[in-house]
């Protein structure tokens, strides 16, 4: 990328070349009273800190009754992912390895990514994380968050004894 490209896509981002940045892999949806927030210090592992992490893509939209995550994950195995789920907020890490190591020199284009990669996702309204599913089809991860329905009433009937 030349110094020109390189430069507007700072300003695009609003980084300044001059200062070092740190990028905090995080979303806040929408309409969200919650704040922003780091991952959870008791949630890194040491497989993940040795190198950088990379930000996992995603789409997010919600159902009446649920929030939905979709990412393309493929080439990760499922026991490299770990996702931590809270009321509030998701985290999603892992790890794509690469079975060839090819050398740097040898590399023609090299766009996919390799190595530790996560994401966090703060949601508007609380999620029931006890009955929170995922699954990989075809490379893509599926994560299905059933909202809380504190709004829900439930009509009880008076027995006599």
């Amino acid at each position: 990328m030349d110094k020109d490209t390189k430069s507007f896509f700072e300003k695009l981002a609003g980084i300044n070349s001059a200062e070092e940045t740190e990028f905090k892999p995080n979303i806040v949806l929408k309409n969200n009273p919650l704040k922003e927030e780091s991952l959870e210090e008791d949630y890194l592992e040491e497989d993940y800190l040795e190198e950088a992490e990379g930000e996992l893509t995603v789409d997010v939209y919600q159902t009446p009754n649920s929030f939905v995550i979709e990412s393309t994950i493929a080439g990760v195995d499922p026991e490299n992912i770990d996702i931590l789920t809270t009321p509030e907020s998701i985290s999603i890490r892992g790890k794509r390895e690469k079975k060839e190591k090819i050398r740097e020199e040898n590399y023609i284009h090299q766009e996919c990514y390799w190595g530790a990669f996560s994401r966090k996702i703060i949601f508007p309204e609380e999620i029931d994380p006890d009955r929170t599913s995922a699954s990989i089809k075809n490379g893509v991860l599926k994560i299905n968050l059933p909202k809380l329905n504190k709004g829900k009433s439930k009509k009880i009937k008076v027995k006599f004894e």
